[in-house]
């Protein structure tokens, strides 16, 4: 069965589960569910009964909720959509990349598996969307770069952005008026004193941007070099 027969709640429920679970090691729970999708908790436990049922999931009361295999084919298969739509509008359409994600939310469900794959094919076949997010192949493997969060960085290292989190437009719209996007070079500097804040600047540049914690949490980088000061004699 194509994922495009189960209902547009179902496939938003099985993406969610996903993603939660992508780049955080936490269990996916009720609320963490709730918050992601927009709705009430008592919802949530109406739907995670329902797709445990129909096999989709694996949930025992009070325990994390897991896709089953089934479940798991059919996310991989909807964030797959998403992403290849996502990199559609921002490369053929013109799309800004803080303009993509709630248009990808409604053309995701739209969209004929035939035409997912078209849109595959027109792209070359990428492996990552504008916001550095793996695309998951047509074969269901997922090619995470491997990166950790802007804030774990020590300063005095380089580190190349390998991803961005596209929960909130304004951070995006910020970022490329600072000139930061995946594949951007940083040096990381330190912040003011307990303030949990760091200073980046672009590789070559002079000026620095100060980033607190909402900013670095939402970074992933891959640190290419250190390039801290060696302590003095």
């Amino acid at each position: 069965m194509s994922v495009t027969e189960l209902s547009i709640s179902t496939q938003n429920y099985l993406k969610a589960i996903w993603s939660l679970g992508e780049w955080s090691e936490d269990p996916v729970t009720a609320s963490a569910l709730a918050a992601r999708v927009g709705v009430k908790m008592s919802t949530v436990s109406d739907a995670v009964r329902k797709l445990t049922e129909q096999g989709l999931l694996e949930h025992t009361r009070y325990g994390a909720i897991r896709l089953s295999t089934q479940g798991h084919e059919y996310a991989l298969a909807m964030v797959r959509r998403h992403r290849l739509i996502e990199t559609f509008l921002v490369e053929v359409l013109g799309y800004s990349w803080d303009q993509v994600h709630d248009e990808a939310e409604h053309l995701e469900h739209a969209v004929s598996d035939f035409l997912v794959e078209r849109i595959d094919q027109h792209l070359g076949h990428p492996s990552r969307d504008p916001h550095g997010d793996p695309i998951p192949g047509a074969d269901g493997q997922v090619a995470r770069p491997d990166a950790v969060l802007l804030s774990t960085v020590p300063p005095g290292s380089s580190a190349q952005v390998e991803r961005i989190s596209d929960d909130d437009p304004r951070l995006l719209t910020f970022f490329a008026e600072q000139g930061i996007g995946v594949g951007t070079v940083l040096d990381v500097r330190p912040g003011a004193p307990f303030s949990e804040a760091i200073e980046v600047a672009v590789t070559g540049a002079t000026a620095s941007i100060s980033l607190g914690r909402s900013a670095t949490s939402s970074v992933w980088v891959a640190v290419t070099g250190d390039s801290a000061p060696s302590s003095p004699s």
